[in-house]
């Protein structure tokens, strides 16, 4: 991923997408932004004790940095789950489309946003129909199918082939940090049918499950061969960005945002 610094704010994009191109998209840090401590500072999660009025402005900034309109901005209630909504333009009257965990659209212009603390951000773009998708994919997200919901979504609105789909699979908390319960564990070996490469072990026994392989290897199966990997890890890089378990809950959130161009 390449790191891009503008008028204070820090964001990552996907190598394959940089710069000027047919998808507008950035992974956003906790920098940049008007939030105090302990949402300090570019922090767009609106339901984890900061101001209304901090978290509005970060948002505006987050899009501004990548000339988008944040009036047209479209989100979801992230639930934890593998729904994911066609999205055509904004709710009326309300801020978010659906409870879901994946949009995907072909209205260029019109940016999707997303929020994370630990949890998977992954862009999905089709460049042969010019559509795009995005998912948030925590442990129950990947177990359930969010990439491939993300995926399947494309396919049914817009005719899209995995084969042509290009995938990134951005910062989250690595391998080495997550560790997880038995019934979590369970859930990997029951989705994938095996843990090989997707659980480590610890010499006290514990498990440790790579949320990276994961969405990796749901969407090898489904057929997308073109993946990159940020492999950065948000609970070993609280510099750059806000972990819910590194800090303990007492975070912010930071923000994915796609778009595609005209």
């Amino acid at each position: 991923m390449q790191r891009i610094e503008n008028n204070g704010l820090v964001y990552y994009q996907f190598d394959q997408w940089a710069g000027a191109g047919p998808l507008t998209h950035g992974i956003f840090t906790r920098h940049g932004g008007v939030s105090p401590a302990p949402w300090a500072s570019l922090n767009v999660g609106g339901t984890v004790g900061d101001s209304p009025a901090a978290v509005q402005e970060n948002h505006r900034r987050m899009l501004a940095a990548l000339d988008l309109d944040s009036a047209q901005t479209c989100t979801v209630w992230q639930v934890h789950s593998a729904d994911t909504v066609v999205v055509r333009g904004r709710a009326p009257n309300r801020r978010w489309l659906a409870r879901a965990d994946g949009m995907v659209t072909d209205r260029p212009g019109l940016p999707l946003t997303m929020r994370f603390a630990d949890c998977t951000p992954i862009i999905l773009y089709d460049p042969a129909r010019h559509v795009a998708g995005i998912a948030h994919a925590g442990w129950r997200g990947t177990v359930l199918g969010a990439a491939v919901s993300a995926l399947r979504a494309l396919q049914a609105a817009y005719g899209t082939r995995p084969q042509d789909v290009q995938a990134g699979i951005g910062p989250s908390i690595g391998p080495e940090r997550y560790q997880v319960g038995e019934e979590v564990v369970d859930a990997v070996r029951d989705a994938f049918g095996t843990l090989d490469g997707l659980i480590r072990r610890a010499a006290d026994g514990s498990a440790y499950l790579d949320l990276w392989a994961a969405n990796r290897l749901a969407l090898e199966r489904a057929g997308v061969g073109q993946i990159e990997t940020a492999s950065i890890c948000t609970a070993a890089r609280t510099d750059e960005f806000f972990s819910h378990r590194a800090e303990q809950g007492r975070t912010g959130r930071f923000g994915a945002v796609i778009a595609l161009t005209g």
